[in-house]
């Protein structure tokens, strides 16, 4: 008999970007440019740098377990109560107590093939079922997944925008949709990428409505550049709250993280200036994009996804630009073998990667 379960045997871990050090440890290079990862190019604020420094010399004490201050703060922006936000390791780590939670028996789940990589490996390491719903064109079918709804139908994974497509569902799909989802099904909303697509009108903010079954996720380690610190956190109503904080873990995210998400709350400036940035760098990669030609699926977030004609002309994009110092993701992990995620990086990094790019 063995000890490790056969979904767990199966299962494929996740495979993040490759580390700067790494590249250059095996390459043997000097200048590297990471654009692979959707990581903030802006940085940090500075005012969580300082506030983090304020308090290092308390990290031999505990985080506050129930993580007070940066609830308190979240739940007051949001113009919520406290009961109604939890924190934790990034929002894969909400993710992972929202199924240890919620799910039980011979429960099922509703996801999209290609989307997020990081839910799919929770969803499959779970053990339980996962009704797999096949893109349109790059984009979320919410009308298929919502066909796929039975009585043993537990949880429903939407990824709004979606990574590593960067496209989003509008807010009468949305709505349309929720019109069908019964109210014992939780619908896990997570919207990583919400500051960025935020601007888009037929966007629909999921603190717009007030669903019962419905958990929103966001992140820190995004727009405000904390992808370090791995601070996430959700919204829901208390009824859920109240549970998932039964079984998370009671430690996380860590003090620094909370201190320094408190201070990214107050940096508004640089929020918008990190906005800005990607906004502009955004529309001059995707012109040099037509101009040369590549097929790119337009995006709403901090990254364009470039689709190729096959595999084997995405992997040798991805090996030649990275011997060349500059790191891509090649999405085959996630289920799109033709396609590369490029992600939105300073001025002179887009400027080094059009020039590799033209070097090809």
């Amino acid at each position: 008999m063995s000890l490790v379960p056969k979904h767990i045997k199966n299962l494929m871990p996740y495979k993040a970007g490759k580390p700067i050090s790494e590249v250059k440890r095996e390459l043997n290079l000097n200048h590297i440019v990471k654009l692979a990862s959707n990581e903030n190019p802006n940085g940090p604020s500075l005012k969580a740098l300082n506030k983090v420094n304020h308090y290092l010399n308390d990290t031999h004490r505990y985080p506050d377990s129930n993580g007070y201050d940066l609830r308190l703060k979240l739940a007051k922006s949001f113009n919520l109560d406290i009961k109604n936000v939890i924190i934790g390791g990034g929002s894969e780590g909400i993710m992972s107590v929202i199924m240890r939670t919620f799910l039980n028996g011979d429960d099922e789940i509703i996801a999209t093939k290609n989307s997020f990589i990081g839910f799919k490996v929770l969803a499959n390491a779970s053990g339980f079922k996962i009704n797999w719903v096949p893109m349109q064109d790059y984009h979320y079918n919410l009308k298929s997944m919502a066909s796929k709804i039975n009585n043993k139908t537990k949880v429903i994974y939407l990824a709004n925008p979606d990574n590593p497509t960067g496209t989003f569902f509008k807010r009468k799909d949305f709505e349309e949709f929720m019109k069908l989802v019964p109210n014992r099904v939780i619908v896990l909303l997570d919207e990583a990428y919400f500051e960025y697509a935020s601007q888009f009108d037929e966007y629909p903010d999921s603190m717009d409505y007030r669903y019962d079954n419905v958990i929103t996720l966001r992140t820190f380690s995004k727009a405000q550049g904390l992808a370090g610190f791995r601070v996430g956190y959700g919204f829901a109503n208390e009824k859920l709250i109240s549970n998932l904080m039964k079984v998370k873990l009671p430690f996380e995210p860590s003090s620094l993280g909370q201190h320094a998400a408190c201070a990214a709350m107050d940096d508004f400036k640089h929020l918008e200036s990190s906005i800005k940035l990607n906004n502009e760098q955004k529309v001059r990669l995707e012109v040099f994009f037509e101009k040369n030609n590549f097929n790119y699926i337009p995006s709403a977030t901090n990254f364009i996804t470039l689709k190729f004609t096959d595999e084997e002309n995405a992997y040798n994009f991805t090996q030649k630009m990275l011997h060349k110092g500059v790191i891509l993701r090649h999405l085959i992990g996630f289920g799109l073998p033709n396609c590369v995620r490029v992600t939105i990086g300073l001025e002179q990094e887009n400027d080094y990667l059009i020039k590799n790019i033209k070097e090809l």
